[in-house]
C-alpha cells in the first residue's frame, strides 16, 4: 500500500478526439472512462490492456456533458444541437434522443437511484426526465439567464443549478419549488455539485474562485482563490475530504477541505482544463481539456484511512476565517510516453470538422474557457457581463419605471411557473391517452381471438 503522504502520478493517457475536451465520467466499476468533446463525438475508453476504445457518433454540435448512470448501463449526454441521448455503452452504441430544450443543453446528472435525469440548458431551464418511461416529467424555471450545470443531491431530494445570472440555486424535487439562493456579484459559477454526505456544495467561479457552501444553515464554508483563470470543474473525492479542480490556468489543484488548504499543483495539460472527476472509488481520477487528451491519475494521497483521518480533524469541519496556503507543492509537467489507444468508430460520419480557431472560440462564448488566441471574439461577450456593472443613468431611473419593471419580473415568474404546470398537464395527458390506446389494442385483439 502507498505510503498517505505520496504523491499523485500520472498513469497513461487518451488520445482520441479531434477537440478539446469538454467532460468525463468513470463507470461505477471504475473499468471504463467515457469522454464528451468538441468534436461532436462521446468516446469510451477500457482500462484493460491493449483493448479498443469506441466512440459514438450522433450528436450534430458540440458534446457538452456524459455521465454513466449509477449502475453503468446507460451513458447521458448533452449537446449544443439542443439534444440529450441516452447510450448503450457497448460496441454497437445504440441510443434514444431527448428533445425538450429550445437551446444548447449544457449538463446532464442521473439521480442516485439511477431513476431520474436532470439536464441544465441555455434556455435558462433545468428539466427532469423519467428513465423508466424514457420521458421528460418537469422544468425549474427561476433562473434569469443560461443555466450551466445541474445536479441532484445524493438521497434526490434536492438539485443544485448554477446559471450565469450570478446564482447558485437550491430545488426541492417533492415540490418543485427554490429553496434557497445564493447569489455572487462579482461572477458567476461554471459548474456546481454535492458533496459525497450532501450537506455541502461547492462551484467553480468564473472569477477564479472555489466556494464550499453548508446547505443547512446557508454558509459560506470555504473560499479558495488558488487558480490564475477560470476554474471550470470540481469533483469531490468519493470521501468527502478532498476537492480537485480544474481551470482555464492549465493546472489541476487539489485540495484538503479538513486542512482548508490547497496540497497539490498538477501541470500535465497544455492549455485549459475543461473538466475532471475522480472514480468511483476515489483511488483515479481524469482530466481533460483543450489539448484534446485525456490524462488518467492515481491518486495516492488519499491511502490514510478515512475514519481515522475524519476523527483527527472532526472539530476542523467549519472555517471563518479564509485558508492559509502556504503548503503549496509544485509539479513539473509529466512527459507522456504511453501509446496512444487505439480507436474503433461504431458509426461513420461525413460531416467535415471545424477548424481549429473555429472550435475554440465559436462553440463557447465563456472567456473563461477560451485560450488568448481566441480573445476577438469573446469581445462581445465581455461587454455584456460589463453591463451588469451599475452605472451613473441605472442609478437615476425613476421609481416608476423600477416598480413597472418589478411587476413585469413577477409576472414573468408567473408564466413561467404556468408553462412548467402546463408542460406537466401534458405529459400526465400523453401518459394517459398511450395507456388508453394500449387497452384499445387490447380489446380489439381480444374481440379478434373470440371471432
Amino acid at each position: 500500500m502507498a505510503s498517505a503522504t505520496e504523491d499523485p502520478v500520472l498513469e497513461r493517457y487518451f488520445k482520441g478526439h479531434k477537440a478539446a475536451i469538454t467532460s468525463l465520467d468513470f463507470s461505477p466499476n471504475g473499468k471504463q472512462l467515457t469522454t464528451a468533446s468538441w468534436d461532436t463525438f462521446l468516446m469510451l475508453w477500457n482500462f484493460k490492456p491493449h483493448a479498443r476504445a469506441y466512440r459514438y457518433v450522433g450528436h450534430k454540435d458540440v458534446v457538452t456533458s456524459v455521465q454513466f448512470s449509477p449502475h453503468g448501463n446507460l451513458l447521458a449526454s448533452a449537446s449544443r444541437d439542443r439534444t440529450v441521448r441516452l447510450w448503450i455503452p457497448d460496441k454497437r452504441g445504440k441510443f434514444s434522443e431527448f428533445k425538450a430544450h429550445t437551446a444548447p443543453v449544457r449538463s446532464v446528472d442521473f439521480s442516485a437511484d439511477g431513476q431520474f435525469l436532470a439536464t441544465a440548458s441555455e434556455d435558462k431551464s433545468i428539466k427532469v426526465w423519467s428513465m423508466y418511461r424514457q420521458r421528460f416529467l418537469y422544468s425549474l424555471y427561476r433562473h434569469t439567464h443560461w443555466v450551466r450545470c445541474a445536479k441532484f443531491s445524493p438521497d434526490g431530494r434536492l438539485i443544485v443549478s448554477c446559471s450565469e445570472d450570478k446564482t447558485i440555486k437550491i430545488w426541492d424535487t417533492t415540490n418543485k419549488q427554490c429553496v434557497n439562493n445564493f447569489s455572487d456579484s462579482v461572477g458567476f459559477a461554471n459548474f456546481v455539485d454535492f458533496n459525497p454526505s450532501g450537506t455541502c456544495i461547492a462551484s467553480a467561479g468564473s472569477d477564479q474562485t472555489v466556494k464550499v457552501w453548508d446547505v443547512r444553515v446557508n454558509k459560506l464554508l470555504q473560499h479558495y482563490q488558488v487558480h490564475s483563470g477560470g476554474v471550470n470543474c470540481i469533483s469531490f473525492h468519493p470521501s468527502g475530504n478532498y476537492l480537485i479542480t480544474a481551470s482555464s490556468d492549465g493546472t489541476l489543484k487539489i485540495l484538503d477541505l479538513l486542512e482548508g488548504r490547497l496540497i497539490y499543483t498538477l501541470q500535465g495539460h497544455m492549455g485549459p482544463v475543461f473538466t475532471v472527476s475522480f472514480s468511483k472509488g476515489g483511488e483515479l481520477f481524469a482530466s481533460g481539456g483543450a489539448d484534446t487528451q485525456v490524462l488518467l491519475w492515481r491518486t495516492n494521497f488519499d491511502e490514510l484511512p478515512y475514519k481515522g483521518l475524519n476523527k483527527r480533524n472532526l472539530k476542523r469541519l467549519h472555517f471563518d476565517s479564509p485558508p492559509h496556503l502556504l503548503d503549496i507543492y509544485p509539479r513539473t509537467p509529466h512527459p507522456h510516453e504511453e501509446k496512444v489507444e487505439t480507436v474503433e468508430t461504431t458509426e461513420t460520419s461525413g460531416r467535415t470538422l471545424p477548424d481549429k480557431g473555429e472550435e475554440a472560440c465559436g462553440y463557447f462564448l465563456n472567456p473563461s474557457l477560451l485560450s488568448p488566441e481566441c480573445s476577438p471574439t469573446t469581445t462581445k461577450k465581455k461587454t455584456e457581463d460589463m453591463s451588469d456593472l451599475p452605472c451613473e443613468s441605472q442609478r437615476s431611473i425613476p421609481l416608476a419605471v423600477t416598480d413597472a419593471l418589478e411587476h413585469i419580473m413577477e409576472q414573468l415568474n408567473v408564466l413561467t411557473q404556468t408553462v412548467s404546470i402546463l408542460e406537466q398537464r401534458l405529459t400526465l395527458t400523453e401518459d394517459k391517452l398511450k395507456d388508453c390506446l394500449e387497452n384499445q389494442q387490447k380489446l380489439f385483439r381480444a374481440v379478434q381471438q373470440k371471432s
